[in-house]
């Protein structure tokens, strides 16, 4: 049997617990509520198919990876938007980020075959989504205008990988992979 998954950075709680109050305002006031199928995520590679049995490669392919990693400092800088259908949370586009994207891409290719042909067409924007999918284009207009001057900055220190799990209906944590340095 196949399950889709995803690899990304999630910020720690206080952050996520500020993005959910956000999730549930779009939920409330825009009817938007696909955001909250997954907790809040900068996606590293996106979700791809991989079969359940084989599920421990993936896992010790992402924890070696991990283990030659550096914790980063992530900063979070206001909102923006993909026009029409997306809001959410601006994150810097830091060399560590985009190098860590990168290789990680580039290891899941090497070592187990999976490619994001979409990713290779498009470059890394890294994001942490707070409404997408079933926000209308009137809502997104109206949400768009409360939210483009809407300050926010903050950072934290991502320390480790996460895989998610698809379980049917929303995304789920299966495993975390910390870095094995830090910066200090």
């Amino acid at each position: 049997m196949m399950s889709r998954f995803f690899v990304a950075l999630l910020p720690p709680q206080d952050i996520q617990a500020y993005a959910n109050e956000i999730k549930q305002y779009f939920a409330d006031c825009y009817a938007s509520r696909h955001a909250q199928k997954s907790p809040l995520h900068i996606t590293l590679q996106p979700p791809f198919a991989w079969a359940d049995d084989k599920l421990s490669s993936l896992e010790v392919t992402l924890r070696k990876f991990a283990n030659q990693q550096k914790s980063l400092l992530v900063t979070l800088d206001g909102f923006n938007a993909f026009a029409h259908h997306v809001i959410y949370i601006d994150v810097v586009r830091s060399q560590e980020l985009l190098t860590l994207q990168a290789d990680l891409m580039m290891h899941i290719e090497t070592s187990l075959g999976i490619v994001d042909e979409v990713g290779k067409k498009r470059p890394f924007a890294p994001h942490m989504t707070v409404a997408f999918r079933d926000l209308t284009r009137q809502n997104f207009q109206a949400a768009w205008q409360e939210f483009e001057n809407r300050q926010l900055h903050s950072e934290f220190t991502a320390d480790k990988l996460t895989l998610l799990l698809h379980d049917g209906k929303q995304w789920k944590i299966k495993s975390e992979f910390t870095f094995l340095t830090s910066n200090e």
